[in-house]
């Protein structure tokens, strides 16, 4: 059976003070719905050699605190799966899940508070 190769390209624009402006991706097999700009990523690798994990972080100019919030608690959130997915750990999942849901419930707070929906 031959070996696929798949691609995911990020381009990043930066002002004069190399501050993001805008952030596009593409990929080989990208959905028909996915949206190509984007306000924010994260990566991050897992260095076999070093046992650790290599992360970036990187946001638009754009981006609001309630996003950046929002866009935490959802990557947070979709590690349960990938927890629960590879190693069958349906405890340690459901605590992370847990965790999501208080601080979505306090972002809703704080949301309210600043009369936002």
């Amino acid at each position: 059976m031959s070996k696929r190769q798949e691609s995911i390209q990020l381009y990043v624009t930066l002002d004069e003070h190399n501050v993001c402006e805008s952030i596009r991706w593409e990929a080989t097999q990208q959905p028909d719905d996915a949206h190509q700009d984007a306000k924010a990523f994260s990566l991050a690798i897992w260095d076999g050699t070093g046992s650790g994990t290599l992360k970036i972080d990187l946001w638009n100019k754009e981006m609001n605190v309630i996003e950046m919030k929002r866009f935490c608690i959802e990557t947070i959130a979709t590690m349960a799966d990938t927890l629960r997915k590879a190693t069958g750990d349906e405890l340690m999942a459901m605590e992370i899940e847990n965790c999501c849901k208080r601080l979505d419930e306090r972002l809703l707070q704080e949301m309210r508070s600043m009369n936002m929906k």
